[in-house]
C-alpha cells in the first residue's frame, strides 16, 4: 500500500556490554517513551538504538495497514520514497544507519576504512569486514559525551613521553627522537607519528602489562598522597584501565585528543580517523557499514597492522575536532550538521514553547525522525491517520512530504532528523 508514506517505527536495540545499565541509558528512556508496553531490565546494557533498514536491525514498520513488516522491505518494494537522486546514487538503498548511543565504559580505539580499502579487507577478510562500503559517521552530544578523537598535536605528545617514562619505553628513543626532529615539517611529522604509534602497538603482552602496571601503581600513589595527576591524565588512564586492565589502548590516551562535547555539538570521524567514544549519550549518524578496524579497548577481533597502516596521522588540536553546526537561513528552529560526505545530514530542530503549530518541511530525501523531548500530534497527507509523537518516537517520512506539528507539550520540543541532502 504505497499510499502511506509517512509512519512510525519500532528499532533495534543492541544490548552491547559497553552500554549504560537499565533506566541510566538515554537509549532505554527513548524505548520507554515510545513504546507504552517496552519492558527494561535494570540490570541490563541499553547501547545503541538503530534507527534505519540495516539487515542487523531492520526497523519494523508500526502500521498494519501496511503490508511489509520492516523498513528495509518496504523500500525495497518502494525505492521511489528515498528521492531520486538518493535512489540513483545509492542503488536503492538507505544510505544511512541513524543511531542513539549511552556509553558507560570506552568503546575500542578504532577507524574506518574508506572506500578502496573497505573493498580490500572485505576481499580478503570477509568474517570481519562484512560489506565494501566505508563508514564516516557524525556523533551529536546529548549528555556531556567523551571521546579520544585524531592524533594530539606533536607538542603535548612530546610532553608526555617527557613526563610518563613507561610511555616512553613503549615508543622508544629512536622514534620518540624522530618525532621531536620532526617538528616543523608536516611530511617528516606524520611518517614519525606512525612510526611511534606502531612501536607501540608492536609490543607483545606481557611488556605492555608491565609497564602499564608500573604506571598505574605510580598514579595511583601519587593521587592517594593529593598530587595532581592532571598532567599526565592520571583520572582518564585509572579509569581505561579499569575497564581494560593490561590493555595497550590504555596507553593511547597520550597520542589521541581527548574530546569532551557539551550538548549539542558534535564531532565528524572521516576515514582513518583513530578515534574511540569513553562515556555519555549522542546521536550517531553514518553510512550504511559495519566496517571496523580495531586495535585496543575491546575483547573482538584486533587488526594491529591494518589500524597502524591505515591511520591518518595529521596532528591536530582537540578544539579542531569538535564539528561546526550552521543555523538553517529559512527556518530558526533547525541547525543543520552537514558533514564532507554525500551519504547522510543531520538537522536538530528545536520548537520553543510558543511555538505550537510547527511544519516539518519536505526534503528531496527520505528521512527519520527522532522525537527527543516533548509531545505533538502528526498530521501529514502521506500518513493518512493522526500521528502521536513522544519522546522516543520514531517515523519514517519518505521524499518530498512533510508532517505538520500540533505541539501539546508546555516546554516546547525537540527532534533530530537524519536525511541525504545530494
Amino acid at each position: 500500500m504505497e499510499e502511506v508514506r509517512v509512519f512510525p517505527l519500532t528499532c533495534a536495540v543492541q544490548n552491547y556490554a559497553w552500554g549504560k545499565v537499565g533506566l541510566d541509558s538515554e537509549v532505554a528512556k527513548l524505548v520507554i517513551g515510545g513504546d507504552a508496553l517496552a519492558v527494561v531490565e535494570a540490570d541490563k546494557p541499553y547501547a545503541e538504538l538503530w534507527m534505519g533498514a540495516h539487515p542487523k536491525g531492520d526497523a519494523q514498520i508500526k502500521d498494519n495497514r501496511i503490508a511489509q513488516t520492516t523498513l528495509g522491505q518496504w523500500i525495497a518494494h518502494f525505492p521511489a520514497c528515498l528521492g531520486s537522486k538518493v535512489k540513483d546514487t545509492f542503488q536503492g538503498q538507505l544510505p544511512f544507519l541513524f543511531k542513539v548511543l549511552s556509553v558507560n565504559t570506552a568503546l575500542s580505539i578504532q577507524a574506518h576504512p574508506n572506500k578502496e580499502l573497505a573493498t580490500r579487507l572485505h576481499t580478503q577478510f570477509p568474517e570481519h569486514y562484512p560489506d565494501t562500503n566505508h563508514k564516516p559517521e557524525m556523533a551529536i552530544a546529548l549528555t556531556r559525551f567523551e571521546g579520544l578523537c585524531g592524533f594530539r598535536p606533536v607538542e603535548e605528545i612530546l610532553e608526555f613521553l617527557e613526563k610518563v617514562p613507561e610511555f616512553h619505553t613503549l615508543v622508544g628513543h629512536g622514534a620518540a627522537q624522530e618525532l621531536r626532529g620532526g617538528v616543523g615539517d608536516a611530511d617528516r611529522t606524520s611518517q614519525a607519528l606512525k612510526r611511534c604509534f606502531t612501536r607501540m602497538m608492536d609490543w607483545e603482552k606481557k611488556v605492555v602489562v608491565e609497564n602499564l602496571n608500573e604506571l598505574v601503581k605510580r598514579v595511583t600513589e601519587d593521587a592517594a598522597a593529593g598530587k595532581d595527576t592532571s598532567g599526565i591524565s592520571g583520572d582518564l588512564l585509572l579509569r581505561l584501565h579499569s575497564q581494560y586492565p593490561g590493555d595497550i589502548g590504555c596507553f593511547s590516551i597520550y597520542f589521541l585528543n581527548h574530546v569532551v562535547l557539551n550538548p549539542g555539538q558534535a564531532m565528524f570521524l572521516g576515514a582513518n580517523e583513530p578515534h574511540a567514544y569513553l562515556y555519555g549519550d549522542c546521536i550517531e549518524c553514518m553510512a550504511c557499514s559495519d566496517n571496523t578496524v580495531r586495535a585496543g579497548l575491546t575483547p573482538k577481533y584486533i587488526d594491529v597492522n591494518t589500524l597502524c597502516e591505515m591511520l591518518n596521522y595529521s596532528p591536530a588540536p582537540a578544539s579542531s575536532k569538535i564539528f561546526p553546526c550552521l543555523q538553517d537561513p529559512s527556518d530558526p528552529c533547525v541547525s543543520i550538521y552537514n558533514p564532507p560526505v554525500p551519504d547522510f545530514t543531520v538537522m536538530r530542530i528545536q520548537i520553543p514553547a510558543s511555538v505550537k503549530q510547527y511544519n516539518i518541511s519536505p526534503v528531496d530525501s527520505a528521512s527519520i525522525l527522532l522525537v527527543i523531548e516533548g509531545e505533538a500530534t502528526g498530521t501529514s497527507p502521506a500518513a493518512l491517520s493522526d500521528l502521536t509523537l513522544t519522546r522516543g518516537s520514531v517515523l519514517f517520512v519518505s521524499a518530498n512530504e512533510s508532517v505538520s506539528l500540533h505541539i501539546t507539550s508546555q516546554s516546547g520540543m525537540t527532534l533530530f532528523r537524519a536525511c541525504c541532502l545530494l
